[in-house]
């Protein structure tokens, strides 16, 4: 929960919009690439409503909701989304800790099977854990193996077998590693095979413990998969429960999505009245597409000085690499046009040209959004190599050379697409935009609207990218949309009824 909650109330009113905005995505587990600077010309800084008293136990409770409404989310949105075994850092004091306590009882293990005679309570205990995590990987059909299992398992007997010096830990230790074969994943074949080739009885039962757990991880996950379409609908509700608490206890948790769709809802409407010449407020634009474009916005973030909005906090990391992804798709198409419009019919249609081409462009600007990356330099590189790789196309064809004047011009525009006003670059920039705006209004998501011209190059990696992006987009209007319905009416009520001195 956010810190101002358990302040004074005078504190509480001092309480920065960057602040909140951070104690927000420290409770989410997102980290924040920046702070919000409202743009001059919007002037509708979101303003905090007073903070009330909350105890320690809503605190806590509140947190452990929107800790699990992530959970929630993050298996509905990411498609690759598996559980895996946590793993403390290298060198940490947890697992150090972990190291030795997993050693001192491996090696007391081990003390006591060597005893004359041997020890068997902590084996037997053993046992009985391995028993119960074999059982629970069993359908309801398995029941002779279910059986099987309770035959050789019975722990009463095996105690009775200790007792009297008759127990045979390598005969059942073997039983398990067959039974572990019998239900394992496939994945796993490689894990089994080593616990049949193991001969020392410690080791064999420590790797055995090892892969049960990889085995459990392997059954959550094939469960997450079975009913995961199942749960959409589900996880939508429980995200939309989560969050309505979590708005009672923090009741300005939405000045920044209203702020965000009040800003889209005014740029349609100056957009309309630019088109068409007016001088008076156009009409109030439809709610579908004030929220389209407010989520077209998110691909043209300024993370660095805007603050994202709440109700889509928790996807600023998959929006942001869907920006880059965006920008990245507008100069690779940029650099193609400006190589086929320059260069001429000469290259026109043949076959491989333009794969080869895409490989050297990709291969430069593939990191174009890392620290190191320096564009001008890139660009520079990329008119060399496109120059070297054209004259010998051209050459392999019985085409004129590339003159070092043809050459020149290739390259300096391709040096101008690093200005943000270039023309190609913003008229490429439109496209991809337009492209996905009309993916995510399209009534047919299988069938994609057609690619703008130029776009073909890019075509395969702009068409996922725009089920990505329309995936996402629609799932978070299906979590948020009584919260979007309400405040798309606020943000286009002034439109519709203008104050008298306006």
């Amino acid at each position: 929960m956010p810190k101002d909650l358990d302040q004074p109330e005078q504190e509480g009113n001092k309480e920065s919009r960057e602040e909140r905005a951070q104690d927000l995505s420290e409770e989410t587990g997102r980290g924040r690439a920046g702070v919000n600077i409202p743009s001059p010309r919007r002037g509708n800084t979101p303003q905090a409503s007073p903070p009330r008293f909350v105890s320690v136990e809503e605190l806590m409770e509140t947190a452990k909701g929107v800790s699990n409404m992530a959970l929630a989310h993050e298996m509905m949105v990411n498609q690759a989304f598996v559980m895996k075994p946590v793993e403390l850092p290298e060198g940490s004091f947890e697992r150090r800790v972990k190291e030795i306590m997993h050693k001192a009882f491996w090696d007391y293990l081990e003390s006591q099977l060597n005893e004359d005679p041997p020890s068997y309570i902590n084996a037997i205990k053993m046992l009985s854990d391995i028993k119960e995590a074999l059982l629970s990987f069993l359908m309801p059909s398995h029941d002779r193996l279910r059986s099987r299992i309770e035959e050789v398992l019975d722990l009463p007997l095996i105690q009775q077998e200790a007792e009297n010096g008759a127990l045979d830990m390598g005969r059942l230790a073997r039983f398990i590693v067959e039974t572990m074969g019998s239900l394992c994943a496939p994945c796993r074949d490689g894990d089994i095979r080593k616990l049949r080739e193991a001969t020392e009885l410690v080791p064999l039962l420590k790797a055995i413990v090892s892969a049960l757990d990889l085995m459990k991880m392997d059954m959550v996950n094939f469960t997450l998969t079975t009913i995961k379409p199942h749960l959409m609908q589900q996880s939508a509700e429980y995200e939309r429960h989560k969050f309505q608490e979590f708005l009672e206890k923090q009741p300005n948790a939405l000045d920044y999505t209203e702020k965000w769709l009040r800003d889209a809802a005014e740029d349609l409407q100056e957009g309309g009245a630019s088109a068409s010449g007016a001088a008076l407020l156009t009409p109030s634009p439809p709610l579908h597409s004030v929220h389209n474009h407010a989520f077209l916005r998110l691909l043209k973030w300024d993370h660095a000085s805007e603050t994202f909005p709440e109700t889509v906090m928790l996807d600023q990391a998959r929006f942001l690499e869907m920006q880059q992804e965006a920008e990245r798709l507008v100069l690779l198409s940029s650099l193609l046009l400006i190589v086929y419009t320059t260069t001429g019919d000469a290259i026109s249609g043949l076959p491989g040209l333009m794969d080869t081409l895409k490989t050297t462009v990709n291969a430069i600007i593939m990191d174009m959004h890392t620290p190191s990356f320096i564009l001008e330099e890139a660009l520079a590189t990329i008119g060399e190599k496109l120059c070297v790789e054209l004259s010998q196309c051209l050459s392999k064809h019985g085409h004129a050379p590339y003159s070092p004047e043809r050459q020149a011009i290739l390259k300096g525009q391709i040096l101008a697409t690093a200005r943000p006003d270039n023309t190609v670059r913003k008229v490429m920039e439109s496209r991809i935009q337009n492209f996905m705006l009309a993916s995510l209004e399209s009534t047919q998501p299988k069938t994609p609207p057609p690619l703008p011209g130029g776009l073909a190059p890019v075509g395969k990696e702009l068409r996922e990218l725009a089920v990505r992006f329309s995936r996402l987009v629609n799932f978070n209007k299906l979590v948020f949309s009584p919260f979007y319905q309400k405040l798309l009416q606020s943000a286009l009520m002034p439109a519709e009824h203008p104050s008298c001195d306006a």
